[in-house]
């Protein structure tokens, strides 16, 4: 066995698996083998707990698994946890997010590093457990790290590394670990999963600085702080922040020497020489890829940009590969009702300060679970290319708008 950097070992039993992602985030949780895990099952990411559970009662992890009244009390007592010193992990959907929503801050400001599987569901009314992206998108300023997925391997390499990234010294952020729910978390696809050994030697032992239990080193945490202080604090929040797309780069180098699988950022699919792009995150960006091979074919210059990080945002990234081109869609998969979409909002903020102006035009799509289909993605495309621009678009409405 030879040694490469972190500490990892190269083995000879990694193996590929038929599986979804819930099931290999849930697959990494157990190679994780957190201390606490506490959860409140909901559709659609009831897979997650409830295999970690067989997972504890078959005695294959040695983590303690809360079972909860409410979605409120599994991340209070993942915080309580990880304030005390332990490895944490959880999931949620949809309204359990929703209903964790006063923690979430808690959490962040906390700098209590748990790493959440957030399976994207819509939240009602009307009730509907398909995906879109209106359960994350109202945290997006809580102070979490969010990531998003476009399939199960993804899943799984990003449950692994964001155990370290949370846990960083100079991070120390919670991190949201986003699929799309029944998408991405119930299809099955071939996933390669790591031995044992070398997940555990990545991840390593959580070393906590100031755990609330130690008892030779008291703290406290939460206590009532006036203006005198409450600007400091949130100032060091955004640093740890800050301090993301530098960590993250150094783990997924390390993660990619031994695996052979990189994930940037800002994904670009034949984005460098594309004359228009669509900006889209998650598993839609399968779908625009594939039209983004067959209209290259027909002498088209197109290509895609696939978000991973929502937050920390990589507007750097974003502006470096927009600039120059002749039109930009960006499309997404939750709206902001009232103003401009989330992920639109960040594009054209990343896009402010260049030189010359890139016109950008938003749409709407897949909300409640609505199908994205090829024909969709080339006819942004098309549109981009005939300079057809105007109020925001929605993708696939039964009144055919837009």
């Amino acid at each position: 066995m030879a040694n490469i950097p972190g500490g990892w070992r190269i083995m000879s039993d990694r193996h590929k698996e038929m599986t979804s992602g819930n099931l290999a985030f849930a697959e990494a949780m157990r190679q994780i083998n957190p201390d606490v895990v506490a959860a409140y099952p909901i559709t659609p990411s009831t897979e997650i707990p409830v295999k970690f559970a067989e997972f504890v009662a078959n005695g294959m992890v040695d983590s303690e698994y809360v079972a909860v009244e409410s979605e409120h009390s599994a991340i209070t007592a993942c915080v309580g946890a990880s304030v005390a010193g332990a490895r944490v992990m959880t999931a949620s959907s949809a309204n359990g997010v929703a209903l964790m929503h006063e923690i979430f801050p808690i959490a962040a400001a906390f700098r209590a590093p748990i790493v959440f599987g957030l399976v994207n569901r819509c939240l009602g009314a009307p009730v509907n457990i398909h995906c879109d992206h209106s359960d994350s998108m109202p945290e997006r300023d809580s102070g979490w790290i969010q990531i998003y997925c476009e399939d199960a391997q993804e899943v799984y390499d990003t449950a692994i590394m964001a155990v370290r990234l949370a846990e960083h010294k100079d991070v120390l952020t919670p991190v949201f670990v986003c699929q799309d729910g029944f998408i991405t978390s119930h299809c099955y696809e071939p996933v390669e999963i790591l031995s044992d050994e070398a997940v555990r030697a990545f991840v390593g032992e959580r070393r906590p600085d100031l755990p609330l239990l130690n008892v030779d080193s008291p703290v406290s945490y939460g206590s009532f702080t006036m203006s005198e202080y409450y600007f400091e604090i949130k100032r060091n929040q955004m640093e740890g922040m800050n301090n993301v797309p530098r960590v993250y780069k150094e783990l997924s180098e390390e993660f990619g020497t031994y695996t052979g699988r990189s994930y940037p950022a800002v994904e670009e699919y034949m984005a460098e020489d594309a004359d228009y792009l669509i900006i889209v995150m998650s598993s839609a960006s399968g779908v625009v890829k594939d039209v983004v091979d067959e209209m290259r074919d027909d002498g088209l210059k197109v290509g895609c940009l696939r978000v991973r990080f929502f937050r920390p945002f990589p507007s750097e990234d974003i502006a470096r590969a927009v600039q120059e081109k002749l039109g930009v869609a960006v499309l997404d998969r939750s709206a902001s009702i009232g103003g401009t979409a989330p992920l639109a909002s960040e594009v054209k903020s990343a896009l402010y300060g260049l030189n010359k102006r890139v016109p950008v035009q938003e749409y709407i799509f897949g909300l409640g679970g609505r199908d994205f289909y090829p024909k969709d993605a080339e006819d942004v495309f098309r549109r981009l290319a005939n300079a057809d621009y105007g109020k925001v678009r929605y993708i696939g409405l039964l009144d055919k708008e837009g």
